[in-house]
């Protein structure tokens, strides 16, 4: 069965400073405006206003070092990780029985997201 997915956007991973002052720094530096300072009241995620072409911004509270990294949203999490798992990458954790960490053949972190049902993101990519 067929699914789609695509690039949803980019999360700013912060382990310095507080959330409030790393989304300041971002939202300022790409000209976005903070959505929400502790969207989910867990002092972990501050999502910006949507960047280009809908993309979705955010910056993320860690404890691992500080670094970006991409989310790719789908309507099937499982047949999109088994896709990129033919492709090299491999599972890290399944967070919040939601979303995949996945790491890619170059040791790069990403996450395998839910898309949603309404996005100004350009047209997924259909995979059979």
């Amino acid at each position: 069965m067929a699914h789609r997915s695509r690039l949803a956007g980019f999360i700013i991973d912060c382990k310095r400073g507080s959330l409030a002052s790393s989304a300041d720094f971002w939202s300022q530096a790409l000209g976005l405006e903070v959505q929400d300072y502790d969207e989910g009241g867990e002092g972990r995620y501050a999502p910006l206003a949507d960047g280009p072409g809908g993309l979705h911004i955010e910056v993320q509270k860690v404890a691992h070092p500080s670094r970006v990294h991409l989310d790719i949203e789908t309507d099937d999490i499982e047949a999109e990780v088994t896709r990129l798992e033919k492709l090299g990458a491999k599972r890290i954790e399944f967070v919040r029985e939601r979303w995949w960490v996945m790491e890619a053949p170059s040791g790069h972190r990403f996450c395998v997201v839910p898309m949603p049902k309404q996005s100004a993101r350009a047209r997924p990519n259909v995979w059979k």
